[in-house]
Formats: C-alpha cells, sequence, structure tokens
C-alpha cells in the first residue's frame, strides 16, 4: 500500500520539529493505494525557497500556529523603502561679508643705495662699521685730498695775479677818461682801456670759478651717508685704492619706513585703484613661523598688466618703528578689497559643482531638496550665493550618499556616533520583514535541509 506524506519543516528555539503529515491524504478522501497525480504534494516552500501551492495552505497555516516561521513573501510584492541618509546641515547667514586677498609678498626697502667714490683716489679713513645705523649727512670715509688741496692753492694764486691786473686796467681807465674830458685824447683810447678793464673782469670770474670746481673735487675727498639708514657689510678699509663710480664702498638701506611687494590679480585690479583713491586701502603682512602681523597701507599700483601671468605688481608701506619686517624677508599679504552688504553666506563644501551648474542640497521636511544657486562671491573657507534663503539648512556632510527626495537624518555635532548607529539599527530592522532577525535567517538556513521522518 502507497501512502504519501507532506512534511512541514519548522524552527523553534528549541530546535527542529517535524511534523508528519501523513493524515492530509484521509482528509482529501483518498483511499488506500490511489496513487493519482493529485494525491502528490507539492514541495514544502521552506524547502524550495518558493510560495506554497493550494493544497499545502493547511500546512502552512499549521506551522504558524505552531510558532514557526512565515513564507517569505512573493517577488510581486513591493519593496521596503530605502533606510534615510545621515547628513550634517548648517544654516544659511545672512552677514557682511569681507572681500579679502591672499598673496605672497617679499618685504623691500623704499630706498637702498650703493655708495661709491667720484674720485679716483686712497681711503685714508673709514668712519663707519658693518651694520651701523647712520643719518643723511653723516661722514662715512675720508680720502686722500692733497692734490685737490694743492690745486686750490694754485687757482687763488691765479685769481690774485689776475685781480692785480684788472685793477691797473681799471686805473687806466679812470685817467683816460680824465683826460678825454680835457680833450688831451680821443674818444677811441678810452674805448680801449675801457675792453680791457671788461677782459680782466671776465679772467677774474673764470679764476673764481676754477677756485669752485676745484673745491667741489676736494669735497669728494669727504664722502657722506646721502640717506638715514642701516649700514651693510664695509667693503673698504684705510689705504684701500678705489676707482671713481665703479668701487661700492657700502650699501645703505631704509629700514623704517619700508614696503612689502606683491601682485594683485586682473580682476581685482578696480577694487586697488578704488583703495588707492581713498588713502590707500588697508593691507596687512604676516611674518612665517609666528613672526608677528603687521598694518600697512597700499601705495601703489604699476600701470601695466604682466601679459605672461594675468597680474600687476603692487607695492604697500608699512612703519616698522620695531624693525621686524627685514629687507627680502617673505610675507604672506592681506588685503580687504571690499565688502559685500548683506551677502547669504554658506561654506564652500556645501556648493557642488557640477556639468549642469552649481547646486547644493537643502533639506525641505525631512528630505534632500536640489536647489539650483549662483556663486557671487567666494571667500576663503566661506562663499556667497543666490537661490537661498536665510536659515535655511543646507548639507554639507553626506552629499555623495543623497538622490533628490531621499529622506536624511541629521547627526548630532557634539555625538556623531549616537544617531548614526541609532540610524544604522532602524537601517538593519527595515531590512528584515517583521521584525526578524538572526534567528529568521538561522531558521531559513536549517529550513534548507528537510529531515526524514523517523
Amino acid at each position: 500500500m502507497t501512502k504519501n506524506f507532506c512534511w512541514t519543516l519548522a524552527v523553534a528555539r528549541g530546535g527542529v520539529v517535524v511534523l508528519a503529515m501523513g493524515a492530509l491524504l484521509a482528509a482529501c478522501g483518498k483511499k488506500d493505494g490511489a496513487d493519482t497525480p493529485a494525491a502528490v504534494s507539492s514541495p514544502p516552500a521552506a524547502a524550495t525557497g518558493g510560495p506554497p501551492t493550494t493544497p499545502a495552505a493547511p500546512a502552512a497555516a499549521g506551522s504558524a500556529a505552531s510558532g514557526g516561521v512565515p513564507a517569505m513573501p512573493s517577488a510581486g510584492a513591493s519593496a521596503a523603502p530605502a533606510p534615510p541618509v545621515t547628513v550634517t546641515t548648517v544654516k544659511v547667514e545672512m552677514k557682511d561679508l569681507a572681500v579679502r586677498l591672499r598673496s605672497a609678498g617679499v618685504v623691500t626697502p623704499i630706498r637702498t643705495v650703493d655708495v661709491k667714490p667720484q674720485v679716483n683716489s686712497v681711503i685714508t679713513k673709514v668712519n663707519v662699521k658693518d651694520g651701523q645705523y647712520v643719518k643723511a649727512g653723516e661722514l662715512l670715509f675720508s680720502l686722500d685730498a692733497r692734490t685737490e688741496e694743492a690745486n686750490i692753492a694754485k687757482a687763488q694764486a691765479q685769481l690774485a695775479k689776475d685781480s692785480a691786473a684788472l685793477a691797473d686796467a681799471q686805473r687806466q681807465l679812470r685817467r683816460a677818461q680824465d683826460l678825454l674830458a680835457r680833450q688831451f685824447i680821443s674818444q677811441g683810447s678810452v674805448d680801449t682801456n675801457l675792453a680791457a678793464v671788461e677782459s680782466w673782469q671776465a679772467t677774474v670770474n673764470a679764476d673764481k670759478a676754477a677756485i669752485d670746481a676745484t673745491r667741489v673735487a676736494q669735497s669728494y675727498a669727504r664722502i657722506s651717508a646721502p640717506q638715514s639708514g642701516r649700514v651693510g657689510v664695509v667693503n673698504v678699509s684705510a689705504g684701500s685704492a678705489v676707482e671713481a663710480n665703479k668701487t661700492v664702498l657700502v650699501t645703505i638701506t631704509q629700514i623704517s619706513p619700508i614696503a612689502v611687494t606683491f601682485t594683485l590679480p586682473q580682476r581685482n585690479i578696480a577694487d586697488a585703484l578704488a583703495g588707492l583713491q581713498k588713502d590707500g586701502a588697508p593691507v596687512t603682512a604676516t611674518l612665517p613661523d609666528n613672526g608677528g602681523t603687521f598694518k600697512g597701507k597700499l601705495q601703489f599700483v604699476d600701470s601695466a598688466v604682466d601679459t605672461a601671468s594675468g597680474v600687476v605688481k603692487a607695492k604697500a608701506y608699512f612703519k616698522n618703528d620695531d624693525e621686524k619686517l627685514w629687507p627680502g624677508a617673505f610675507v604672506e599679504v592681506q588685503q580687504v578689497l571690499r565688502e559685500v552688504k548683506d551677502a547669504l553666506v554658506v561654506p564652500q563644501a556645501a556648493v557642488i559643482y557640477g556639468s549642469r551648474g552649481t547646486t547644493v542640497y537643502v533639506v525641505e521636511n525631512g528630505k534632500a531638496v536640489v536647489r539650483p544657486v549662483k556663486v557671487l562671491q567666494p571667500q576663503g573657507a566661506e562663499v556667497a550665493i543666490s537661490g537661498v534663503e536665510a536659515g535655511e539648512s543646507v548639507v554639507l556632510d553626506g552629499k555623495q550618499n543623497l538622490r533628490p527626495g531621499s529622506a536624511v537624518v541629521e547627526r548630532a555635532k557634539d555625538n556623531k556616533d549616537g544617531p548614526q548607529g541609532a540610524a544604522s539599527a532602524a537601517a538593519s530592522s527595515a531590512s528584515t520583514p517583521n521584525g526578524s532577525g538572526p534567528a529568521a535567517a538561522g531558521a531559513a538556513d536549517s529550513a534548507g535541509k528537510p529531515k526524514a521522518a523517523p
């Protein structure tokens, strides 16, 4: 006699319970020995992984009643909603945004002079030391001036000789005029004496000019500071022979005030020129390694843009009373070009630059909404934009996981792990039906292999 049995596997905490369904044939009105196709039941849903057939419905009900695992939903059922994305947001701020320019600059002296001799001579005395501060007009070097002194004496002697000749010519002129009054000589004789006087007068004037020229040459023997400043290395010593306009004796550099040279982008030239008209725009210079920050004013903008780099040279002056800005030092220059009033400001990281334009994600009713915006003015880590309103929440972190209309959960700023863990738990719970977790997974595992009845 042939008997058909249907076996159903159910999972409980205590283990696997095998239920025999032999009475199913008797309930369906089948007789002993009948072996028709209708009597062959389909495999259980838990074993095949597919949906149960209609005759197996009582078995499924019995399994559910005995605490077993319910049948899996069919493939046609709707999928579970996606879990919310954890993000961080910032509020759109309305404030005045100062447009600052950052650039690398070099400290340069306003004036620097290479001191050179103007005559060929020999150094007789050095009156300055390396690194000394001097004032304008202070004596630095003395040269051998004996030749100029002799030339002055010679010129003075020549002046005395010509002055005596002039005096004699003047006396001759007076006698001739007296004789002309008595009509003893002609007018021509008087005119000759007058010409002699004028000639000697010119000679005397030339002698005086020669003395002045010699004295100028003599003054070259005294080399004085042309400006106030700091002396560099003294390149000569007493007894050194120097050549006119070639030998550099020393260099004097003005330290206070001092300048900083930097470059401006072409787009900021108009703002810089506007600052020049207002007695110079404020400029700050910062030395590296916490060397200090100094305040100055923009004083110069070059008249041409460099065609190779698209920048223009600029220069700012600093008082430098404490002499911390040293010529040749590199500094970071910051200049306030202008100020944007009532700007809508967000962090630069919140803006998405794509092929379709510039956008941000705005959180509305717990969902991410794409909002096209226009960048008005970037400034450091912030940017002024249009297309949003003050107080709106803009997504800062987590944008890469968002899609338009995605549900979002904001991560707390003071405890980032708490909401993240909660969101992960919610996502894990939503991924399994009826809240079944690892136990259900184990049940399905064990249900995949039915056991035969003993």
